[in-house]
């Protein structure tokens, strides 16, 4: 089962940069958006070609703003969506999507703002959507992927130490954030696969950042450790072009007996 996850910053917008031969190119099984910026009718409208696969849209109160979506060629068991907490569920940040051997939780992560204006909330988020995750796990084990805007480690950004409590994204307590996530048995699988290497998800669209490969790696897919074993491969996937960020993904074994 191929999983990927892209932020596509606008799907209306990169639906005019051949977004559908994208997706087919993909091949993907499930793939989770974010940052659709766009209502559910608008979703299900930018996806109207979009042949072999079921839609499912949570979008932001606030028009043009954040929102998720998951693409699937196989129809989940359930999808639901938010965490069932009215602070949180304003924005459409979270989708779940129930398969026969795991749950799959996409999601936005609030950036904390170039001020760090939001760093309190984001705070408070991280550890909702960890409890969320874990009354999940209760069930069956859990994959979470998006846009985290939390670049892990210092391999994880071209100028850690510049931006080191400087910017969002690279905070010590967004870091903290994303460390109970692992402490709680949570795998990064890109890590896992690939230790050692030098890959960015996200560059900013000022100054060619992405030419001169300024990036940070602030998208994911954290595994359960009861699926860490059937993650096969973790990749990030630098050659497709249409938003400001990459997609990535994993290839999971789904049978669990």
């Amino acid at each position: 089962m191929k999983l990927i996850s892209w932020n596509v910053n606008g799907i209306r917008a990169i639906q005019k940069k051949g977004f559908i031969e994208l997706i087919h190119k993909l091949d993907a099984d499930v793939i989770g958006l974010q940052e659709t910026k766009a209502q559910d009718n608008q979703v299900i409208e930018a996806l109207a070609d979009l042949e072999g696969y079921h839609v499912y849209s949570n979008s932001a109160i606030r028009k043009g703003y954040s929102g998720t979506a998951i693409l699937s060629k196989t129809e989940p068991i359930n999808v639901s969506y938010d965490i069932g907490i009215e602070e949180h569920d304003q924005e459409g940040r979270v989708i779940t999507a129930e398969f026969q051997s795991f749950y799959l939780v996409n999601t936005y992560v609030p950036n904390s703002g170039s001020e760090l204006a939001r760093l309190e909330y984001r705070q408070t988020w991280d550890k909702a959507l960890l409890t969320y995750m874990q009354e999940l796990e209760k069930t069956k084990p859990v994959l979470l992927c998006g846009d985290l805007n939390v670049a892990h480690r210092p391999i994880d950004l071209a100028r850690p130490k510049a931006n080191y409590n400087r910017s969002a994204g690279f905070t010590e307590q967004e870091i903290a954030g994303i460390d109970a996530y692992i402490d709680a048995g949570y795998v990064d699988t890109f890590r896992l696969h690939h230790p050692e290497t030098i890959k960015y998800s996200w560059w900013s669209y000022r100054a060619g950042a992405r030419a001169k490969n300024i990036g940070w790696r602030i998208d994911y897919f954290l595994a359960s450790q009861k699926l860490v074993p059937r993650v096969k491969e973790a990749c990030i996937l630098n050659d497709y072009m249409g938003s400001d960020h990459c997609p990535v993904g994993i290839d999971l074994v789904t049978d669990l007996s």
